[in-house]
């Protein structure tokens, strides 16, 4: 059996067909992951089937209300080693660190949030681990449960087809916290551009010692918090 996603959200449709295609459904098709939606809204007792409701006390928007979301967590079947995250602006910023320990897991279960957010009693009752994708507000959680399940998947066996394809991604323990050097591929020559020679030569020292200094370079660069993190441990290269 493959790591599960489970998914509740209001719109299945956005993450089945997301989850279908490319790398995440030769993945499902492969069974080195599985992917199932849960509608608050089948959990709903009146006829409007009716998830949101305005807020006590009063302010702009709706609320998801707590009923159908406790009613539809409740209906998943739980695997023993599970991790429920509720997709929220509120939540610790996600990470590659993250996506990794989420990767040991045999079971994770998304909660996507719509409207103005959620009943605060479906953190109190259900306690959800809080997620973040960054500091800005999407429409729903839908984008940031697909980050989620995009990025674990990476990390498992097989589901690249090469698994150090992923040691070589950014902010990866095999790049040591760094962004990637830049990658070139045929032609040799595109439009008055041209590959680096160091990476046509054949000598593997060279290209790593070049790669390396590029990494460092788009580091201080691109993302010098980043950097002021990780520097240290190259301040003798």
């Amino acid at each position: 059996m493959g790591l599960r996603f489970d998914v509740l959200t209001l719109f299945p449709e956005m993450i089945e067909g997301y989850c279908s295609l490319a790398l995440l459904g030769r993945g499902v098709k492969n069974g080195i992951i599985e992917v199932h939606t849960t509608n608050p809204r089948d959990f709903t007792h009146d006829k409007h089937r009716r998830v949101d409701d305005t807020p006590y006390g009063g302010s702009a928007g709706m609320v998801m209300m707590a009923p159908p979301v406790f009613e539809a967590y409740e209906s998943i079947e739980k695997l023993p080693d599970n991790e429920f995250i509720m997709l929220t602006p509120q939540g610790e910023p996600y990470s590659q660190k993250i996506s990794k320990e989420l990767a040991q897991k045999k079971q994770i279960i998304l909660l996507c949030g719509r409207y103005e957010g959620f009943d605060e009693r479906i953190r109190l009752g259900l306690k959800p681990r809080e997620i973040s994708l960054g500091d800005y507000v999407l429409t729903g959680g839908e984008l940031g449960a697909l980050c989620i399940i995009d990025s674990v998947s990476r990390h498992l066996h097989g589901f690249l087809g090469k698994d150090e394809s992923a040691v070589d991604d950014s902010f990866s323990e095999g790049l040591k916290g760094l962004l990637e050097h830049p990658q070139y591929t045929r032609p040799r020559e595109y439009r008055g551009l041209k590959v680096p020679e160091v990476l046509l030569n054949g000598n593997h020292g060279e290209i790593e010692k070049y790669r390396l200094s590029e990494r460092i370079k788009r580091t201080k660069e691109r993302r010098g918090d980043l950097w002021e993190k990780i520097g240290k441990n190259f301040e003798n290269i």
